[in-house]
């Protein structure tokens, strides 16, 4: 089997439900490229290991890893979803009552993540979902990613994780020799916070070829 059939035979493994794809087909309509339903899997996959109950998601576009993460958290869990596109967080909202979810259960906020990040509890998080890669929580591109990651690392409790979305974007990954990788803005700081992640002794970390990649790490110090 070709390394392709495998990714779509991963990316197919799980079906999406008529809201997710109601959600998934609204974003591309507002110019939202949400995570791809292998990546949501990884998402709903991780929130569920931990019995997640507090989660905070960087990036909420019309609601497609919402969804993902909240079938995966406990039943009680708040989802923290941070953006500043309000029309698109007007679609998330309808998309996760639509499948059920409480209005108790959900947090949207309208805000740049690098604004509203400080203003959270240390410590306070199972969970932090960082997906602004492809332009998602007001910043274009995944520029802001070592520090996004700075601040999942202060909001995780021991034991939580963070997921770094878009690790092995086109562009992103070097090849043979440490070549080969884009040299804008965004793919250089997606390298430089994989060496972060690397590097950082507070962190277990692990790079899962789902959709474009989860750079996932889980807080240990």
């Amino acid at each position: 089997m070709s390394v392709d059939a495998v990714q779509d035979y991963v990316e197919g493994f799980l079906a999406e439900d008529d809201v997710l794809l109601d959600a998934r087909a609204r974003g591309a309509g507002l110019g939202c490229a949400p995570i791809t339903p292998g990546g949501g899997a990884g998402l709903r996959f991780l929130a569920a290991t931990i019995g997640a109950r507090a989660v905070v998601e960087i990036g909420t576009g019309t609601g497609v890893s919402g969804l993902w993460l909240l079938s995966g958290m406990a039943a009680d869990g708040t989802l923290t979803s941070i953006d500043v596109d309000p029309e698109a967080q007007r679609v998330a909202r309808g998309a996760f009552v639509a499948a059920g979810h409480a209005p108790s259960r959900l947090r949207l906020i309208n805000g740049m993540g690098l604004e509203v990040l400080p203003r959270l509890t240390d410590g306070a998080y199972d969970l932090v979902v960082v997906d602004t890669a492809r332009g998602g929580g007001g910043i274009g591109g995944g520029a802001d990613y070592p520090r996004y990651l700075d601040e999942a690392v202060r909001l995780l409790r021991p034991g939580g994780i963070v997921v770094l979305a878009g690790a092995l974007a086109p562009g992103v990954p070097l090849g043979a020799g440490g070549t080969g990788g884009a040299d804008d803005a965004g793919s250089v700081a997606l390298r430089e916070v994989a060496r972060q992640v690397r590097g950082d002794e507070r962190l277990v970390a692990l790079l899962l070829p789902l959709g474009d990649g989860l750079l996932a790490a889980v807080s240990v110090g």
